[in-house]
């Protein structure tokens, strides 16, 4: 493994390839298809080609096939191998001098309430979504926001229909920006979920005092076409997705879990989900 290391860090040391790499790890578990790679980074399908074949042959980066399109994921193995070797071998044994004083800590003990974002582009149907049913299923237990990297300037009436025949209180709802999160009078946050991959294929800042994040990305609805009747179904379906993933992550013993363990089950529950509702 060690004799492997080199050959990952200069495949990483190329800005783009690197970029490539960092979109994967935030679309974790998911694998994406090359062309919406190419998209999200505004490179040339050609030249996308040979930065995913270069962070394949490092290892880094698993290729597949389904049907006539390749997808490709962050290879997890090898890419926590090369960071314990970083942390563990060029820190001589002492990761702690490495990593941030949080990241080796058990998790949220401390707190009887946790603050978790739900990030999608637009904040107006998918997050809005998540934003409610955490609200209503995890009660006191959980402090609820969500916001859009591109917010909208309503939200979706299909999506405040399907609330409001759910019996949710959508009076307070409204679209926000993601900024509005971020600064000195944010509010710290124990959870980050980007629920549309267009948000997660974005560059985003690192979070203060770094989050459990997930990905639980899902077809957007508000594309969906055909009658009233036909899209109203599209935002149905989203909804309950979403609840599924939300009753999963409000089952989970969060005070008992550490950050490893717990970042595990918010995959886990990305995965599961994902199968469920394709």
């Amino acid at each position: 493994m060690e004799k492997e290391i080199p050959d990952q860090l200069t495949a990483l040391g190329h800005p783009q390839r690197l970029a490539v790499f960092r979109l994967l790890m935030r679309r974790h578990p998911d694998a994406v298809p090359a062309g919406e790679i190419a998209n999200a980074l505004a490179v040339k399908a050609s030249t996308m080609s040979t930065y995913l074949a270069a962070l394949v042959r490092a290892g880094l980066v698993t290729q597949t096939r389904s049907g006539t399109s390749l997808l490709y994921a962050v290879n997890m193995t090898t890419a926590r191998q090369m960071f314990d070797y970083l942390f563990l071998d060029c820190c001589r044994g002492r990761p702690e001098i490495c990593l941030p004083q949080s990241s080796g800590s058990p998790a949220m003990t401390d707190h009887r309430t946790y603050s978790v974002l739900f990030i999608c582009t637009g904040n107006s149907a998918r997050s809005i979504f998540a934003e409610s049913l955490l609200r209503q299923i995890g009660g006191n237990r959980f402090t609820v926001y969500s916001a859009g990297t591109r917010p909208s300037s309503e939200l979706n009436p299909f999506a405040l229909q399907v609330l409001t025949d759910k019996g949710h209180d959508i009076s307070d709802l409204r679209a926000k920006n993601v900024a509005e999160f971020s600064g000195p009078d944010a509010p710290d946050l124990d959870f980050v979920f980007t629920v549309c991959n267009q948000a997660a294929n974005e560059e985003c800042p690192a979070w203060e005092g770094q989050p459990i994040s997930g990905h639980w990305g899902m077809v957007d609805p508000v594309k969906a076409t055909g009658t009233d009747a036909e899209k109203s179904l599209a935002f149905q379906q989203a909804y309950g997705a979403l609840k599924r993933r939300i009753e999963a992550f409000t089952a989970l013993p969060v005070e008992s879990l550490d950050r490893i363990a717990l970042q595990s089950a918010v995959d886990d529950i990305a995965r599961l989900t994902n199968e469920e509702t394709q």
